[in-house]
């Protein structure tokens, strides 16, 4: 995420779910990134488009120590709202 402040310093996120599952030892949350491609950097200029885009995070833990951690994100869906695909 620190990549993409450099090309859209506005961005920002939502938390919308936070959820434990005890038995498997995961934790989820579930978000939305909101950001302008306004910074210099990434696959083109600046479009000047904003993306609103949702995502979760499932992190699996042992003990208080995160042993893997998943990203489900559309990828697709945002780079096509900032313009960067067709």
């Amino acid at each position: 995420m620190k990549g993409m402040i450099t090309i859209m310093p506005d961005g920002r996120y939502d938390l919308k779910s936070f959820a434990t599952d005890e038995e498997r030892k995961n934790v989820s949350a579930y978000g939305v990134f909101h950001a302008t491609h306004t910074g210099q950097g990434g696959p083109l200029p600046p479009t000047g488009k904003r993306v609103s885009t949702d995502y979760v995070y499932v992190m699996e833990f042992d003990g208080d120590k995160i042993t893997h951690m998943t990203k489900i994100w559309h990828a697709g869906l945002a780079m096509k709202e900032l313009g960067w695909t067709a």
